[in-house]
């Protein structure tokens, strides 16, 4: 009797914390991030896994960036996530403004069936031909009930470009809204479309990276290449060797260069930490001020899911990671971005640049979106390359300027 009553009580307060979420959208959210902080929400939206992405899109939200960040409660164990994510944090010694996050109140994921078949299917690859960064097979339309976390998301700098203050979510703190969740239901997936890049990648083998296939073949007009030798179990040596694979002096090897040497040498603390792994949880340590010291009083923390990339991916999204926190140390390069989608545009390119010192043939984003293939006339290459990043930010990642 005792343990009906039990489970009367315990089905009870589930269904009560139900009742209690607030059921919206995921544009009514984005209107107004921080009216919903730390509210428990009920929001029907599509979820991606992509590259840089854990997210909900939004349809048409009209605002810098359409989509709430997601994560899974700290201590998940989980396969869907990011395959690489850069986020800011104050360091211990930063003296510009801290975010007060409050606290937060604890979430309990309820890994139920329509859990796991929610997470296996935004963690299922693609399976296509050539190098797919993050390409998954799946988008997912599912009901989420979760934590909304809302600030004023965004990197603010003086007027020297010193940051003064970080606060946001996801990649680059680009998002003002994260949903920490809580469960799922209503489970339906979608194939990702990657009809705009077959015909191009087909075919398109990728190689064991430490196979000797002789010296690279050049895109019509691109210098010829000298092979350095295959991939080791470090992407940073490896991003190192593809910048020196370039002829001494070339701008192309030195904006490899300029990228892999923010990552810090062994026994060296320079505020930037690469760890291995999947980026999608919420975690307590990145909460407000970190445990180190940073020259500039920030730190950058880079997660790359090695497993979920094959090939000469990891040394390549060395290129793009390293990149982006290059960009961001330096103010006034930062200074005239217009936020995360310039920061993300320049940071493609030199990830292409990475691609042509590995050698690939083809280099395709989620969605389809061809950045790089070697058969196209030199004559068409900038414009394809532009046409690929700015439809992958714009379709994709959701990002205007």
């Amino acid at each position: 009797m005792k343990r009906l009553f039990a489970l009367a009580l315990l089905s009870a307060c589930s269904c009560c914390l139900h009742a209690q979420a607030v059921d919206t959208t995921v544009c009514e959210i984005l209107k107004n991030p921080v009216s919903f902080n730390g509210k428990t929400v009920k929001i029907k939206g599509t979820v991606a896994a992509g590259f840089d992405q854990f997210v909900i899109k939004g349809a048409d939200c009209g605002q810098k960036v359409d989509a709430i960040w997601l994560s899974y409660p700290e201590g998940t164990k989980a396969k869907a996530g990011p395959a690489a994510v850069v986020q800011l944090q104050p360091a211990k010694n930063f003296t510009g403004t801290v975010a007060d996050a409050g606290q937060r109140a604890a979430v309990t994921l309820e890994k139920s069936k329509d859990f796991k078949q929610f997470d296996s299917l935004l963690s299922a690859p693609f399976k296509g031909d050539g190098l797919c960064l993050g390409c998954g097979r799946y988008t997912v339309t599912a009901t989420l009930v979760g934590r909304l976390d809302g600030v004023k998301a965004g990197i603010q700098r003086d007027k020297d470009g010193k940051i003064t203050a970080i606060d946001g979510f996801g990649n680059l703190n680009t998002y003002s809204a994260r949903l920490v969740l809580q469960s799922v239901s209503e489970v339906a997936s979608q194939e990702i479309d990657y009809s705009k890049s077959a015909a191009a990648t087909k075919g398109d083998v990728v190689t064991d990276p430490n196979a000797s296939t002789g010296p690279p073949q050049p895109i019509a007009g691109e210098m010829k290449l000298e092979r350095v030798g295959g991939t080791s179990s470090d992407p940073v040596t490896d991003a190192h060797k593809t910048a020196a694979g370039f002829p001494a002096g070339s701008p192309l090897g030195v904006r490899v260069e300029r990228a892999a040497a923010v990552f810090p040498k062994k026994g060296e603390d320079n505020g930037v930490w690469l760890s291995y792994g999947i980026g999608n949880q919420a975690t307590a340590k990145s909460e407000g001020k970190g445990d180190h010291d940073s020259p500039d009083g920030v730190l950058f923390n880079c997660t790359i899911n090695k497993d979920g990339l094959k090939g000469y991916g990891p040394p390549i999204v060395i290129a793009y990671a390293g990149t982006l926190i290059a960009d961001q140390r330096d103010a006034k390069v930062a200074q005239n971005y217009a936020g995360s989608y310039d920061a993300e545009y320049y940071a493609w390119q030199t990830a292409v640049v990475g691609a042509i010192g590995n050698r690939i043939k083809t280099l395709t984003l989620p969605g389809g979106y061809l950045l790089l293939n070697r058969a196209w006339p030199s004559a068409d290459v900038d414009k394809n390359l532009i046409d690929g990043i700015k439809g992958f930010l714009d379709k994709e990642e959701l990002l205007t300027r």
